[in-house]
């Protein structure tokens, strides 16, 4: 009888556990080595940008490169009233060698800037200070910005500075949440006439949830159709709603501008048929009657695709046993049919939904002022007015409402019952 304790060997000789768990070894780094790929892919084209996002949108260093020495002094100031005099010696040498720099990122522009971000008007005054910084060479050193410019003499500009200094800062978020800091450096909320972010944000998640709405209105009983007709009819029909995948967004939309256009062909075919007067032409372009109409018509195939995967799955046989049981067309529809699309029409909003909130390229052509959506401040932010922080902040808000959003249809739905094909 052998010995349950003697190890059983592999032909080589090697125990079988041993070789067991180096087989299973080999293994994982097999997988792992076909999955890398996708996994560099991921991280360098997902999780790398949204970390350099969430990175920008409170990383600023504009202070501590131009005038380092004063961005370290200067926290040490309690913040009441003006600075003594050794801090305004140590920004105005700062500020002195900052106007001889020209590497990027470290220039008297870039302070400039980053003050006029919070001091809307304050840029010219860093920088013609900056031309005559170095003509100060003995104190006081407060008293000869002043007679630069009189505005040194205001706390609120050397608190700006002060806040600014910090390498790291939650400003950028209180601009994109309509807060500001007030003249003795409390958060405040913005006047009503600077409420820009919010209110453009919440039409944002409007008009959203309104083109979701009118996607699932259109594209229900496209896709009953397209279920139950046969095979060969209803992939023909269903050529038809890819179609518009194979042509440009770009020209799809351009041509919503040729349709919907004041002397475009809707209008035209209304006052031909006597809807309208000539001089009543409907205003359907640039607004967000535009953007609406061609959002629906762009993500409508989004909407479809879902429900006819899970519609195509649903026997028909199921509808005529309702029937049969005495229930009529509608009941039948309501508590057979209807509850068996829901993880379809789960997966087709939410699909819709959150291509509509961060959609770009359709609003900033149709949109006008009254159609732009918080995707188009942002884009404006990094290309034009090169405050790529607060495009950043915007940015990871909308980031973390779309979570949201995704956390309440898992709570409600559940993401398992999702069906997307």
């Amino acid at each position: 009888m052998p010995d349950p304790t003697t190890p059983i060997l592999t032909a080589d000789g090697t125990p079988l556990k041993a070789k067991l768990a180096q087989t299973t070894r080999q293994l994982k780094w097999k997988a792992f080595l076909l999955t890398l790929p996708l996994v560099l892919f991921v991280v360098i084209t997902f999780v790398l940008p949204i970390g350099q996002m969430l990175y920008r949108s409170v990383h600023n260093p504009a202070g501590s490169n131009v005038v380092p020495q004063f961005a370290e002094f200067i926290q040490e100031w309690d913040g009441q009233g003006l600075p003594d005099d050794k801090y305004v010696e140590s920004f105005v040498k700062d500020l002195a060698v900052a106007r001889k720099n020209r590497e990027i990122g470290k220039t008297v522009g870039n302070l400039a800037t980053r003050v006029n971000y919070e001091m809307p008007g304050s840029r010219s005054l860093i920088t013609s200070t900056a031309r005559k910084a170095a003509k100060i060479t003995e104190g006081p050193y407060l008293d000869a910005l002043i007679k630069i410019n009189k505005k040194w003499e205001n706390p609120a500009i050397w608190l700006t500075l002060q806040r600014v200094s910090k390498d790291y800062t939650l400003a950028f978020y209180l601009a994109a949440t309509d807060m500001k800091y007030d003249e003795t450096g409390k958060i405040v909320q913005a006047d009503d006439l600077y409420q820009i972010y919010i209110p453009i944000l919440l039409k944002t998640l409007w008009l959203s949830a309104v083109i979701t709405v009118l996607c699932f209105i259109l594209a229900y009983p496209v896709s009953y159709l397209l279920s139950t007709l046969p095979l060969r009819t209803s992939n023909l029909l269903m050529i038809l709603v890819l179609l518009p995948f194979w042509t440009s967004l770009l020209v799809r939309t351009t041509a919503w501008i040729a349709m919907l256009q004041t002397e475009g062909i809707i209008n035209d075919a209304l006052v031909f048929l006597g809807a309208i007067d000539d001089d009543g032409r409907i205003q359907m372009i640039y607004n967000q009657t535009g953007t609406i109409i061609s959002m629906v018509h762009i993500l409508l195939p989004f909407m479809i695709l879902p429900l006819f995967s899970v519609m195509k799955t649903i026997p028909p046989s199921y509808m005529r046993a309702a029937k049969s049981m005495g229930a009529s067309t509608f009941y039948s529809f309501r508590r057979v049919y209807f509850p068996q699309t829901i993880p379809g029409i789960a997966a087709g909003t939410l699909l819709v939904f959150i291509l509509a909130i961060g959609y770009y390229i359709t609003p900033a052509l149709v949109g006008g002022n009254d159609g732009l959506l918080i995707s188009n401040l942002i884009a404006d932010h990094i290309k034009k007015t090169l405050n790529w922080s607060l495009g950043a902040a915007l940015g990871t808000i909308l980031l973390v409402v779309v979570m949201v959003f995704y956390w309440i249809y898992n709570k409600l739905v559940g993401v398992d019952n999702l069906k997307f094909g």
